[in-house]
């Protein structure tokens, strides 16, 4: 759903209140509210979030996990006034550091992050599969998880030559990644971890 309003530059849509709690992302100067999502979501990054940060302790990385609380400044049909918020980003503890005293976005000049990874929720699923799958190749992320509760598949974007090659995982099979090569994940283990 897009709120009715003009549309806003990026200068704009950093300085934006509406005087509640919403939250939006900007997509082609239009503000997209973001909705809670369901439990299953929540549960889902929940769990995505906390298996990553073991794997990057046994790593020794000195990388954060981030659950929706950075931007991404996006290119869109050519243009710079899009903002998106992913559901996790992961990257490095002082790229985050760098981002206590400004807004916790990530400029297109600055390195992108890690890994970014999207839940599809019912809302979502053209943009997490599409739109964003064109921009964050753009932006040259190198790995990007598309994590469906919708259909219990995990699908795993590998920038190849600014290309996005896709390989999809479910039930058993082990996701690999090659940001977490030591991480045995499938997708019976994370859609079958929810009540916890």
């Amino acid at each position: 759903m897009t709120i009715a309003r003009d549309r806003l530059n990026f200068a704009e849509y950093l300085k934006y209140i509406d005087g509640t709690d919403q939250r939006y992302e900007l997509v082609n100067g239009e503000l997209i509210p973001m909705s809670l999502g369901t439990g299953q979501h929540g549960a889902v990054i929940k769990f995505l979030e906390r298996t990553l940060e073991v794997d990057i302790v046994e790593q020794e990385q000195d990388w954060i996990v981030l659950p929706a609380l950075v931007g991404i400044r996006s290119p869109k049909g050519g243009r710079w006034d899009t903002c998106r918020i992913p559901d996790i980003v992961v990257m490095p503890r002082e790229q985050w550091q760098s981002l206590q005293t400004c807004e916790a976005i990530i400029e297109i000049n600055q390195p992108p992050p890690i890994l970014v990874i999207e839940v599809v929720s019912e809302s979502t699923k053209s943009t997490d599969y599409r739109s964003k799958r064109a921009e964050y190749s753009v932006l040259g992320i190198l790995e990007y998880w598309v994590v469906d509760p919708l259909l219990n598949k995990i699908t795993i974007f590998r920038l190849d030559d600014g290309w996005y090659e896709s390989c999809e995982f479910m039930g058993d099979d082990i996701a690999r990644s090659l940001t977490f090569p030591n991480l045995k994940l499938t997708a019976n283990q994370v859609f079958g971890n929810l009540i916890r």
